[in-house]
């Protein structure tokens, strides 16, 4: 039933992941192989691998241990196939626990022995070099198997070269040549696996040396194990290149995707995408199958709204030069009047600046041109101090959001530190944008945040005619601002956008009636958008539920 429904299970999110579960779990219960009734029991396979056990110890190889406790019907999750037993690991091997090597011989320069850390289990290709002495009990030889004895649990065969056994690896001795180790191995993994799953609700975070001891597993006639991991191996490679080949298709469509979008993003006039659109759109079922396509097609719109291609013009339109000159206009009156003082004027556009044509009765201006004159881009307090009961709202880049913003922030700041930042007190309605940390991050200030005040990676941004309002948030959200704010981005100790290049970003600007059409456009496109990642995604776990179906009946 898996076999004809892999393609459901390869491209359910989750599924091959789920499929390999089910593998190890088949394996481990006796399901995976058919028994043969002429192996030789696992209970004779016990006998003798005690009597080796017996040997060692006799010969003073090893320690006898503390007796094992019988295997208890607690310890026990399934019926075991005709042939089984319950063993301890303790049983089959001897965990010898890694020694704690002194620091001061670490070296990352290839003098002495290679030193497995835990980072190195499974990856055979230890960066440490321990130069002092050592002891040869502690070194590891390839065939070896080690557990990771923090983080992931790992239980893998070592292949790399002669190395160092450091602390909190271990190293699993086997009781000679009955134990079948691959398969021994695997069902510790497998249980070793079980118990990560639950680290979440409880406190194991490290192994000791007696959980692995007194792991148990279910052991099969050796005959069987061999069949086991045979198989196991072969299903293995099947999931290996199932994940392959759903990488390569991701790859393949997200190249696909780029590449037709770019078309029409890049269409030089409102005929070419009109045409360019109409030979993309007839792919639309292909191409719009997943979530991440359909936000790569949101943002193409909105870059063809920013160059004047998503609505027609109309020749009727006030250019929006007479916007910029009444804005103006309106900024010398209030110099005049002494209200402001004349800003250092910005840099004028050069040609070779402008990234595209605008259409008739656009114009390029720098972004603080739009922006209310007695109102500047400015960002908010610097140092706030402790929160106070009675403080003043304080509005941190958390508070942000553009759909659901609280209605009131947490944290306050005193009066006295409110009073010293008063040019960036909100009165609500106010564009809030990101300049430190979450670059670009973007929220409105509802009215219930008047009074309130806003933290330093935080800038207030209010236009400086309020029909501009809407349009300036639509091109705060487009890519072409955004890349233009993460090109001027410094490092500091976190990325921090400079309120001087906001003023200075290179803006096209449309007639400000059509500014409202494109706002009207982009929400109505946008909201079509939305309802499609939805659906992709209501798919999309509708797949994941089916190939957990799929597995669970398998497994059942």
């Amino acid at each position: 039933m898996l076999l004809s429904n892999l393609d459901v299970l390869a491209t359910a999110p989750g599924g091959v992941a789920r499929l390999r579960e089910l593998i190890l779990t088949l394996a481990v219960q006796g399901k995976l192989v058919p028994q043969d009734a002429a192996d030789e029991p696992a209970g004779v396979l016990l006998e003798k691998i005690l009597a080796e056990k017996e040997r060692l110890v006799a010969e003073g190889k090893i320690k006898r241990g503390k007796p094992l406790a019988e295997v208890s019907e607690e310890e026990t999750r399934f019926e075991l196939p005709n042939g089984w037993a319950w063993a301890r690991i303790a049983d089959l091997a001897l965990p010898q626990a890694g020694f704690a090597f002194k620091s001061t011989g670490f070296n990352e320069i290839s003098q002495g022995l290679p030193l497995i850390r835990i980072r190195d289990v499974g990856d055979n290709n230890p960066t440490t070099f321990f130069s002092g002495d050592y002891r040869e009990e502690f070194c590891v030889a390839s065939g070896d198997w080690l557990i990771s004895m923090d983080g992931e649990f790992r239980v893998r065969e070592w292949s790399g070269p002669l190395a160092l056994l450091n602390q909190r690896v271990t190293r699993l001795l086997f009781y000679g040549a009955d134990v079948f180790q691959p398969f021994v191995s695997s069902a510790l993994q497998f249980k070793l696996t079980e118990l990560q799953g639950t680290k979440a609700y409880t406190t194991v975070d490290h192994l000791s040396g007696g959980q692995i001891a007194n792991s148990v597993i279910a052991l099969p006639p050796l005959a069987e194990q061999s069949r086991i991991v045979t198989r196991v191996e072969e299903l293995m490679q099947l999931c290996d290149a199932l994940e392959a080949k759903g990488r390569l298709e991701a790859t393949q469509h997200a190249r696909l995707v780029s590449t037709l979008l770019a078309t029409l993003a890049g269409s030089p006039s409102p005929a070419a995408l009109a045409e360019n659109w109409q030979r993309v759109s007839t792919h639309f079922d292909l191409l719009l199958d997943r979530p991440e396509a359909v936000d790569a097609l949101e943002q193409t719109l909105l870059q063809l709204a920013v160059r004047g291609l998503l609505v027609p013009q109309d020749p009727q339109d006030e250019p929006a030069s007479a916007l910029l000159a009444r804005i103006r206009a309106e900024k010398d009156r209030l110099i005049a009047e002494g209200k402001i003082k004349r800003d250092k004027p910005l840099a004028a556009i050069a040609e070779e600046e402008k990234p595209f044509g605008l259409p008739v009765g656009w114009e390029w201006v720098r972004f603080d041109e739009l922006i209310h004159p007695q109102k500047p881009i400015a960002y908010g307090v610097l140092v706030p101090g402790p929160d106070v009961s009675t403080g003043v709202p304080f509005v941190r880049i958390a508070d942000l959001s553009l759909v659901s913003p609280p209605d009131r922030p947490e944290k306050t700041i005193t009066p006295e530190v409110d009073a010293k930042f008063q040019r960036t007190r909100l009165e609500g309605g106010e564009i809030l944008m990101g300049v430190v940390g979450s670059i670009g991050k973007l929220g409105i200030a509802p009215e219930t945040w008047a009074g309130a005040n806003i933290a330093r990676a935080i800038c207030r941004i209010v236009p400086a005619d309020a029909g501009l309002h809407d349009f300036v948030l639509f091109l705060l959200q487009t890519k072409f601002m955004q890349d233009s704010f993460a090109g001027d981005t410094r490092t500091l100790a976190q990325p921090t956008l400079n309120v001087g290049l906001i003023r200075a970003a290179l803006t096209p600007m449309p007639p400000p009636t059509e500014q409202s059409r494109i706002v009207a456009r982009v929400a109505s496109l946008r909201r079509l958008c939305f309802e499609l990642r939805q659906r992709l995604t209501a798919s999309q776990s509708t797949q994941a539920q089916l190939a957990a179906a799929l597995v669970e009946t398998a497994g059942a």
